[in-house]
């Protein structure tokens, strides 16, 4: 029962970093369109830092730390993707366009066969 209690209070609080996060987010917001007579500059700082506090204000929370987590994992497998080489790029480029091309001239020909049966041969609409 005391545990239950425990992970209620951490999870409570973890909802009150995670509305401060979205708080200082949108006070940066805000503070853009409040500042309107300043210099853009300016502007932009009070976004950036509003961001960059409601980054510091999420990583507080469990959610937060778990959403770090997976961003650090995700970068290790997108650094252990091996990507195609510029060559097997354009090659496999190349092939993609030539089956659209020849699809688009497959669906013309098609459209073109059957617009001249329904129309010439079967209604005689075309004269």
């Amino acid at each position: 029962m005391a545990n239950q209690d425990v992970q209620t209070v951490g999870s409570a609080a973890d909802k009150i970093k995670v509305a401060l996060a979205l708080a200082l987010l949108l006070a940066g917001l805000v503070g853009f369109y409040q500042l309107s007579s300043q210099p853009m500059v300016l502007r932009v700082v009070s976004v950036l830092a509003g961001f960059v506090l409601a980054l510091g204000m999420a990583s507080l929370s469990e959610p937060g730390r778990r959403f770090i987590a997976f961003f650090k994992e995700a970068t290790l497998e997108a650094r252990r993707v091996v990507w195609p080489t510029r060559k097997e790029t354009l090659q496999m480029t190349g092939i993609v366009f030539g089956f659209v091309v020849i699809m688009a001239l497959f669906l013309w020909l098609t459209d073109k066969s059957l617009e001249w049966v329904l129309y010439d041969l079967i209604l005689g609409w075309k004269k």
